[in-house]
């Protein structure tokens, strides 16, 4: 790699996201705030100029071999195995997605920069970092080690091989300085360096509205009060405490509020899932006060965000937290957990409260505390558009971008920094992160 003279510029980006497509709605399988985060990053990005390639595995078939976002913007379906498959068995096909990758850049030119997105992604990414000789940046989204303090161990071989991609990354992107901070604590400092690339909202679509509005749009009676979840149904983002917390609420005399929950199932246990939040519904007998929405269109969220008058997000572990954004960005007071970036974007007390725990009666007296005084929740909303205004897209774009300037052209992150064979070990290796040597 060159490591002198002017920095090149940037013109290709290949962005990888194996398990999950940003063309796809966010709120059910395995799709969420990550596809949102690729899609509308990459997208600000394109309108730089750079041209940005977003390689997904194709999971259905009839699949266009590529779509354009934006211009400068497309995503790739790569065919790797079974179109249904799912998420667990992905690393069992890295192989064969990472080698359709290859023929794409074989006959269109190997990018400037690759980015992985999520662990699956990054197994790939950094077998093409030794393949093309080119930066590896790695955005992980999640991490074994936290969600594993947040009550949601992962196997030991995921474990492994985040330690093996974090090793090997040019650089590393975190969402907020909470986040870094907890990634130092569990992993150590990286051998490249650590970034702040603070995800945006996009205020086209997420921005205050009439209230009354929202509610005839979406079919809520005006007149009560209204608690959103917006979220997969996995135990990760707490749809039982949020049902708790609304039997909670009741017994505080707000005995009319309704709790809305705009999501689908997600991974190999969603539907295991979504049948005991049903069950506790009617446990508890909220089966008039709780209603399940299918995943709605991203824009078409902004309706149910005006529509509430406080969103809980009672997430076990969260590296960002896009909803918690979002219902900012709309003026909507957030009740949500005490965790990773939610600490970065609730001001508590002034734009909604942080819950140490998972106990529900502290979610509702927090809710019960905006409910019953209109002043209150006045000035949070107020407070909560001002503080989602500092987040962009195309502020986080320029970050990421200053990101690649300041890899490309200098020496890559070795695996094996005493190894003069390290390259060559890890382009015979297996992608497969239950076979690959770890260092």
């Amino acid at each position: 790699m060159n490591t002198g003279g002017a920095v090149p510029a940037i013109r290709r980006v290949a962005v990888i996201s194996l398990h999950t497509s940003p063309l796809l709605q966010p709120g059910s399988g395995d799709s969420g705030g990550m596809n949102v985060y690729v899609r509308e990053l990459m997208s600000s990005l394109s309108q730089t100029g750079v041209e940005c390639v977003t390689f997904t595995r194709a999971d259905a078939e009839g699949l266009a071999p590529e779509v354009f976002v934006e211009p400068n913007h497309r995503v790739v379906h790569i065919e790797a195995g079974p179109h249904h498959l799912p998420k667990e068995a992905l690393p069992d096909i890295s192989d064969q997605f990472c080698r359709g990758v290859m023929e794409w850049f074989e006959r269109n030119g190997k990018p400037d920069v690759i980015h992985g997105n999520y662990w699956l992604s990054g197994v790939v990414g950094h077998h093409l970092k030794h393949a093309l000789d080119v930066p590896f940046v790695s955005t992980f989204h999640t991490l074994a080690r936290v969600k594993a303090e947040g009550g949601d161990p992962e196997p030991a071989w995921r474990d492994r091989a985040e330690a093996e991609i974090i090793q090997c990354s040019d650089a590393i992107c975190v969402s907020c300085v909470e986040e870094e901070e907890q990634f130092r604590r569990l992993y150590g400092d990286p051998h490249g360096r650590i970034d702040i690339i603070a995800p945006g909202v996009e205020h086209a679509f997420f921005a205050p509205g009439d209230r009354g509005g929202a509610r005839r749009a979406i079919g809520v009676d005006p007149g009560v009060p209204v608690v959103l979840f917006v979220g997969r149904i996995q135990p990760l983002k707490g749809p039982d405490v949020a049902i708790r917390a609304m039997a909670e609420l009741h017994q505080r005399g707000f005995s009319k509020a309704k709790l809305l929950i705009v999501g689908g199932a997600s991974g190999r246990d969603g539907g295991i899932e979504a049948e005991r939040a049903h069950d506790l519904v009617d446990e508890l007998g909220l089966h008039d006060d709780v209603h399940f929405v299918a995943p709605q269109p991203h824009h078409i969220l902004s309706s149910y965000y005006r529509a509430a008058d406080i969103v809980i997000v009672p997430s076990r572990s969260e590296s960002f937290g896009l909803v918690a954004l979002e219902a900012a960005a709309c003026g909507v007071p957030v009740v949500a957990s005490a965790v990773g970036g939610l600490l970065s974007l609730i001001d508590d007390g002034d734009t909604g409260y942080l819950i140490e725990g998972r106990d529900p009666a502290r979610y509702a007296d927090a809710m019960a505390a905006i409910l019953g005084d209109h002043k209150l929740r006045d000035s949070m909303s107020a407070a909560a558009v001002q503080r989602a205004a500092a987040y962009t897209w195309s502020a986080a774009a320029a970050r990421l971008h200053a990101v690649y300037e300041a890899i490309v052209g200098t020496e890559l992150v070795s695996c094996h920094e005493d190894d003069d064979d390290a390259d060559d070990d890890a382009d015979e290796a297996s992608l497969d992160p239950m076979k690959r040597p770890v260092a």
